[in-house]
């Protein structure tokens, strides 16, 4: 499954597949899907970690029911604080219940299962407009966005507001794309995660470094393997370690 096995075409095709299928509304994006990203280049100093957003310190057990059967994921907040801490605060606000899986994307090679567009809740929102919705925080009545979060392999902190290739780095990151990894869907504009995500149904090491990877399925991949598109969250509930949740 690594990237020098595919033909450059499908790999281009698969990340766009995640482009498109993020969670920010073109007017609310510096850039959008569909155009090139500006490209920083090499910084000397790397952002700070941004506040005001929840924080997941340490670790939580979430519980996700599909079809009848649960997913078990486990979110590290250790390398992934505030990715991690977004989704958990997510769960536990009730944001996922009944959300839809609006893409799947099995052939010509597993790929990903992706959803969470808040919008996939309400029946009469066309499926052709899932993927284009962010969570509005009722506090704010406007979109929580949460920076793009990686840590490379041995680094003290992660890096913020860019991918590992636009800050220079050449180590891979602490969270890779292995079968079952748990990630954050965006546009092209790197700080456009909201609420929609993504599970692997494969070892990705091409999407390494550009997108945020905050845990991992621990037990029920079977049931992600027979996700279709269009099957709902009935439940998503956080089991253990609610405690470590932070938030402002």
């Amino acid at each position: 499954m690594a990237l020098s096995m595919r033909p450059f075409t499908l790999a281009l095709a698969a990340v766009l597949t995640l482009w498109l299928g993020a969670c920010a509304s073109s007017g609310n994006l510096d850039t959008t899907a569909g155009e090139a990203p500006a490209n920083p280049g090499v910084t000397e100093e790397v952002a700070a970690a941004p506040t005001g957003l929840p924080v997941l310190d340490g670790t939580a057990t979430v519980e996700m029911v599909v079809n009848g059967s649960p997913i078990v994921m486990e979110l590290d907040g250790t390398n992934a604080p505030i990715t991690a801490g977004n989704f958990v605060d997510l769960v536990n606000r009730g944001v996922y219940d009944g959300l839809v899986f609006h893409r799947v994307v099995r052939d010509p090679e597993p790929f990903v299962v992706q959803g969470g567009d808040p919008q996939s809740k309400d029946p009469s929102v066309p499926a052709q407009q899932l993927g284009t919705g962010s969570f509005v925080d009722p506090d704010t009545q406007a979109p929580r966005y949460v920076p793009l979060e990686i840590k490379p392999a041995g680094a003290e902190e992660p890096i913020y507001s860019e991918t590992l290739e636009e800050a220079g780095i050449s180590d891979p990151p602490e969270l890779p794309h292995t079968r079952g990894a748990v990630a954050m869907a965006r546009s092209q504009a790197v700080d456009s995660a909201s609420a929609q995500f993504y599970i692997t149904l494969a070892e990705l090491p091409f999407l390494d470094g550009s997108y945020a990877v905050f845990g991992y399925v621990t037990s029920g991949m079977e049931t992600v393997d027979a996700i279709q598109q269009g099957d709902r969250i009935e439940s998503a509930r956080v089991v253990e370690g609610l405690e470590n949740l932070k938030t402002e």
